[in-house]
């Protein structure tokens, strides 16, 4: 896929990985502002296409007192918002087909989350509205597999299409990245690597999902090293009190010193 499809997308002549990078949640205007501020002034410095993410909804929850939002029209408009202010890109994941046709009205990008990618009414539904649809791999799903989910966008006459990786299930409680993957992906679709829900701890006692933060620069590296088109990084300047995948969230204030390597590492490839 072209990155120049993407409305309001900046850089796309740097030859850079593009980022897709918010807060897991919208929880207020006012903290997604912030988060895009910070990131865009961050992205602008290293050239890095950026499109800004955040859940509108959160369907896919442990336990039924989990916080799934703060009203779905509330938060498109705070999405709708952020593109308009900073002028860029935003992508919402989307849980019924009923949701795409919504939900397209607000954002540029609509993902289908790892669990639904399955779901063929869901994928066809975001792919007839014309925007860009970025599917979730499946933790359950072979790389190749993913070629199929690809297929249902593309025979509904949309070409853009991304496909993520977001880790495999290892056992009951951990996640792994199968590196081999990444060129299997670049393949057929335009890849990106999903670094905070790759260290995912799911299926806690406490059902309240556990993660591996500090592993977030080795696991992002690794995916440059391996030439995915894009990292996909939840980030939110107090991941301890976010309300949704704190645990496995980047803190903000450590994102601009790993985007730095990261660039460093993509021209170093680009250089070879």
């Amino acid at each position: 896929m072209n990155l120049e499809s993407i409305p309001k997308i900046k850089h796309t002549e740097a030859n850079n990985f593009f980022l897709m990078a918010g807060p897991c949640a919208i929880e207020g205007e006012e903290m997604a502002l912030l988060i895009a501020e910070k990131v865009v002034a961050i992205t602008n410095r290293l050239n890095i296409p950026y499109i800004f993410k955040g859940s509108y909804k959160k369907a896919n929850r442990s336990r039924i007192d989990s916080f799934t939002g703060i009203g779905d029209e509330k938060a498109l408009e705070i999405l709708k918002k952020v593109s308009e202010k900073f002028d860029i890109p935003t992508v919402t994941d989307i849980h019924e087909s009923g949701d795409a046709a919504i939900a397209a009205q607000y954002v540029d990008v609509l993902q289908i989350p790892a669990f639904l990618v399955r779901q063929t009414d869901l994928v066809v539904a975001a792919a007839n509205t014309g925007k860009v649809v970025n599917l979730k791999k499946g933790q359950f799903m072979s790389p190749e597999s993913m070629k199929h989910a690809v297929k249902k966008v593309t025979d509904c006459g949309n070409e853009k299409v991304l496909v993520t990786d977001r880790g495999t299930m290892f056992g009951y409680q951990d996640m792994v990245v199968d590196f081999r993957g990444i060129p299997t992906m670049k393949s057929f679709a335009t890849t990106v690597l999903d670094v905070t829900h790759s260290l995912q701890q799911p299926n806690q006692a406490a059902g309240v999902t556990g993660g591996r933060p500090e592993m977030i620069s080795t696991i992002a590296r690794a995916g440059i090293a391996t030439g995915v088109d894009g990292l996909f990084i939840e980030t939110h300047f107090d991941p301890a009190n976010a309300k949704s995948d704190g645990a496995n969230m980047l803190d903000l204030s450590l994102l601009e010193k790993l985007l730095s390597d990261l660039v460093a590492i993509r021209n170093t490839i680009n250089h070879l």
